[in-house]
């Protein structure tokens, strides 16, 4: 599968990350109030958000969000193979600038994302800080079934923090919310 694949949408576009593209996603990332729910909830600050910057170049599945109206850096997500779930593509790493929170945004990136795994691999895992709600309704919006499937990851400033899964597979795709998009 390519997981570097150019989507387009009525409002995003999806291409592949590039290392020119690193101070127009801090731009969006260096919002505080982004991460405020996320396990690591300081990747607002410059180093940590480096380091996630060039992890994400390093998995080779790291696409930029753009704005079609405004060709905008909007945010990032990434494909990588499942760590947990074998043969599953897992999506993840997403994060949006928050004038594009709580609208379509979101419905129309993991669309996109969900219709091009699809024609590759069976179905779509989403690892999701557990005390993550917002991320956690989301994905519960666009029809993700939490798995009983959980782990514990240690980020690099020493504290661990509970995960859980949610999937996606091909028909509950066809099925769900979001093949009316």
């Amino acid at each position: 599968m390519d997981r570097q694949p150019r989507l387009e949408g009525e409002t995003v576009l999806l291409r592949p990350l590039a290392v020119a593209d690193r101070e127009a996603l801090y731009a969006v990332a260096s919002d505080p109030a982004l991460w405020a729910l996320h396990p690591m909830h300081d990747r607002w600050q410059r180093p940590v958000f480096d380091a996630m910057f060039d992890d994400a170049l390093a998995h080779h599945g790291a696409l930029a969000i753009l704005e079609r109206a405004t060709a905008r850096i909007i945010g990032s997500s990434q494909y990588r193979p499942s760590a947990k779930v074998p043969d599953a593509i897992e999506i993840g790493w997403t994060f949006l600038a928050r004038n594009h929170w709580g609208g379509t945004t979101n419905r129309e990136v993991k669309r996109l994302m969900l219709t091009h795994l699809f024609r590759h691999a069976g179905s779509a895992v989403f690892r999701i800080g557990a005390d993550n709600l917002r991320s956690r309704r989301a994905m519960e919006k666009i029809g993700g079934q939490i798995m009983p499937l959980t782990e514990n990851i240690a980020y690099p400033d020493g504290r661990t923090f509970a995960h859980v899964f949610y999937a996606i597979d091909r028909a509950g795709f066809a099925d769900g919310p979001l093949s009316a998009s």
